[in-house]
C-alpha cells in the first residue's frame, strides 16, 4: 500500500522526532571542502559567542558553566540522537561547542541542509502520504512515532518498502533515538537499510566521512535489532524521556489514532500495541547496511558501499562515546593526522584543543565524575 502513495504518516517535523539523517545536514567537513577558501564567512570570535539568551559571553564565562556533573545534565538532554553519536566520530570537541553554541550555520551550509532535506523528502513521498497532526505534549509526540511504527510493521511483514523508520532504546545507560532512512528486502529475502547521502560536489567523500557515516548505520542497525528481539523495555523509555503513560492523548492525536483503526486512549495503550507487534510480529534484523552518495544537483548516483557490521567495534565506540555524556572523562578533539577538518569547522577560531597542540587547556577541563 506504502507503493501506491496510499499509507500516511505522520511527518517527523510534527513529531518532534527528527533525527538528521544525511551525512551533510550536520556536517559536510571533508577534505573537499577544507581545502576551499572560507576567507568571506565569519566564524565566531573568543569575545563574540552566543549566549542562552542570544547575548555574546566570553569564553572564561563559558568555561566556568563546566562544572557539572555531566554533559546529559549540563545540555538538559532526555536523550541522545543517533547523529550526536555519529558527529563525535568526526569531531568530538566541535559537537560540543555545537551544542554550547548553536546557531552557528553559514548561509552556505543552510543551503546545503534544505537542498539534502528536500531530497529526502521527495524519497519519503514516492512511498507514502505525510499527514501534519498538532500535538501539545510530549506524550503526543511519542504518540506520533508510536503510530507511524505500528503503519509500517504490517508492510514489512508484507515484504514492502518503507521510509523513515524511528528506532529507540537504552544504550550503555542512555536512551539514543534515530530515523532509518530506508528498509526494504532484497531479491534474496534479505532485509536492507539503505542511507541516502547527498553530496554537494560530484565526488565520494573521503574515508574519515565513510567511517563517520559507516558508524551511524552500524548504530541503526543495533538498535532496530534490539528492538525487534524484543531487548527494548517500555519502562527504560518512560524513565529516560520522563514519560507519564497514564496521560491522555490530544484530541487530534486520539483522532489519527482511531482513523488508523487503533482504539486507544494513551500514551501507554499505544505502547502496549508497539511492543507487543515488534516482538510478535516475527520482523527480522537487519542484514545489509548499504550506503548511497548521489549528487544533489544533478540527482547522480556516485557510488555504494556496503558497511560490514562489527557488534565488538560498534560497542567498543559506543561505550567511549557515552563515558563522555557520563560525565566520565573530557571531550577530545581530533588526532593530528586529521588536522584537516578544522579547515572548515566554526569553532576553530575558539578551539582550546587546537591551542593546546592536542590537549583541553586546564581552565577548560570540566570536573569529571568518576565512572563507578
Amino acid at each position: 500500500m506504502a507503493e501506491t502513495g496510499e499509507e500516511e504518516t505522520v511527518s517527523a517535523e510534527a513529531s518532534g522526532f527528527s533525527d538528521l539523517s544525511d551525512s551533510e545536514f550536520l556536517e559536510f567537513l571533508d577534505l573537499e571542502d577544507a581545502q576551499e577558501s572560507t576567507a568571506s564567512l565569519r566564524k565566531p570570535g573568543p569575545s563574540d559567542l552566543p549566549g542562552k539568551d542570544g547575548k555574546p559571553i566570553s569564553v572564561q564565562n563559558w568555561k566556568r558553566g563546566l562544572d557539572v556533573s555531566s554533559p546529559m545534565e549540563r545540555f538538559h538532554l532526555k536523550y541522545l540522537y543517533v547523529t550526536d553519536l555519529s558527529n563525535q566520530n568526526w569531531c568530538e570537541l566541535q559537537m560540543v561547542y555545537g551544542k554550547e553554541f548553536p546557531g552557528v550555520l553559514t548561509p552556505e551550509k543552510a543551503a546545503v541542509l534544505n537542498t539534502g532535506a528536500s531530497i529526502h523528502l521527495a524519497k519519503e513521498l514516492e512511498l507514502h502520504d505525510l499527514v501534519t497532526v498538532p500535538i501539545t505534549t510530549k506524550e503526543d509526540a511519542w504518540a506520533i512515532k508510536f503510530l507511524n511504527i505500528l503503519s509500517m510493521i504490517p508492510i514489512l511483514q508484507s515484504e514492502g518498502r518503507i521510509r523513515e523508520f524511528p528506532v529507540f532504546g537504552e544504550v550503555e545507560g542512555v536512551l539514543l533515538v534515530g530515523l532509518i532512512d530506508e528498509l526494504h528486502y532484497t531479491a534474496k529475502g534479505e532485509l536492507e537499510l539503505a542511507e541516502l547521502k547527498t553530496r554537494r560536489h560530484p565526488v565520494l567523500p573521503v574515508e574519515a566521512q565513510k567511517r563517520k557515516d559507516y558508524f551511524q548505520v552500524s548504530l541503526y542497525k543495533y538498535i532496530f535489532d534490539a528492538m525487534v528481539q524484543g531487548k527494548v523495555a517500555p519502562a527504560s523509555l518512560i524513565h529516560h524521556a520522563k514519560l507519564c503513560p497514564e496521560k491522555p492523548l490530544g484530541p487530534s492525536v486520539l483522532r489519527h489514532a482511531h482513523q488508523g483503526g487503533f482504539s486507544v486512549k494513551s500514551l501507554g495503550d499505544l505502547m502496549e500495541l508497539v511492543f507487543l507487534s515488534l516482538t510478535l510480529s516475527d520482523l527480522p534484523v537487519i542484514d545489509i547496511l548499504k550506503i548511497e552518495y548521489i549528487h544533489q544537483e544533478t540527482g547522480t548516483m556516485l557510488g555504494t558501499e556496503i558497511v560490514a557490521f562489527d557488534e565488538k567495534e560498534v560497542r567498543g565506540k559506543v561505550q567511549h562515546h557515552m563515558a563522555y555524556w557520563m560525565g566520565h572523562r573530557e571531550p577530545q578533539g581530533v588526532d593530528v593526522e586529521e588536522a584537516w577538518k578544522c579547515g572548515t569547522c566554526n569553532y576553530a577560531d575558539i578551539c582550546e584543543w587546537r591551542k593546546g597542540n592536542g590537549a583541553l587547556s586546564s581552565t577548560l577541563e570540566p570536573q569529571v565524575k568518576k565512572a563507578k
